[in-house]
C-alpha cells in the first residue's frame, strides 16, 4: 500500500449528503475481486448518460475536475452496503483523500485499508472546503497527514482529528498484511518452537 504523508491536489466538491456505496460503484461492477480497473464504473451512474455517454453536468466529467485526487462531500458519505470495492474505485479512480462530516463506519475503516485518507470537519469547515473546490481549475487543496492540516488556495488552514494508529498507518503505508508481516520475525520464532515442542503438530 503506498504511503500517505502529504497530498496536493484538485478538490472536486460533491455536495451530496447520503451518497451510498451504490452510488459510489453500482453492483454492475461487483463480480470482479480485483483492485484494479474499477475507475470506469466510479459513480457510473452519475458520470454517464444511459447511452453511455458522458453527463456533462457531473463534476468529474468537468475539465478542471476530471484528475481530482481529494473530494469534498457531503454528509453521511460511504453509507449503504459493506463493499470493498467502493474505496477500491475511488482508489483506482486516483482518489486519494475524501472530507466530509460524516462516514459511514464500514466505508470509513475500509478506506484506510486501501491507503485513502478520509477526513472529518465540522459542518462551518465542510462549507469553507466547498467554497475552495469550487474554483475550477483553482481548487487546490493540500492535506498534510503528518501535521493534520488542509491549507486553501488562500492560505486557509483547517486542522483535524485522526486516531492516532490509522494515522501512523497511512504514513507508513501499512495494511492488515503490511503490519502482519512487521511481525514475521516474531512469527518465525514462534512457529520454530511450536514445532520443537509439538513436533506432530
Amino acid at each position: 500500500m503506498d504511503k500517505f504523508t502529504k497530498l496536493t491536489g484538485v478538490a472536486a466538491p460533491l455536495p451530496i449528503v447520503n451518497i451510498d456505496t451504490d452510488m459510489i460503484i453500482p453492483k454492475d461492477y461487483l463480480k470482479t475481486i480485483e483492485r484494479t480497473g474499477l475507475r470506469k464504473g466510479l459513480f457510473a451512474e452519475m458520470r454517464f448518460k444511459e447511452d453511455g455517454s458522458e453527463n456533462p453536468d457531473f463534476v468529474l466529467n468537468k475539465p478542471a475536475y476530471r484528475n481530482a485526487q481529494i473530494l469534498v462531500a457531503g454528509d453521511n458519505f460511504g453509507c449503504g452496503s459493506s463493499r470493498e470495492h467502493a474505496p477500491w474505485a475511488l482508489l483506482d479512480y486516483g482518489i486519494r483523500c475524501v472530507i466530509s462530516t460524516s462516514f459511514a463506519d464500514i466505508f470509513y475503516n475500509n478506506c484506510f485499508k486501501n491507503g485513502i485518507l478520509p477526513i472529518t470537519v465540522s459542518p462551518e469547515d465542510l462549507e469553507k472546503l466547498l467554497d475552495d473546490a469550487s474554483r475550477g481549475a483553482n481548487a487546490t487543496l493540500t492535506v498534510d497527514l503528518e501535521a493534520k492540516t488542509i491549507s486553501g488556495p488562500d492560505g486557509g488552514v483547517i486542522s483535524f482529528d485522526l486516531d492516532d494508529f490509522k494515522r501512523h498507518c497511512l504514513l507508513n503505508g501499512l495494511d492488515d498484511i503490511g503490519l502482519t508481516l512487521q511481525k514475521s520475525a516474531a512469527i518465525a520464532a514462534f512457529e520454530q518452537q511450536n514445532a520443537a515442542a509439538r513436533p506432530w503438530a
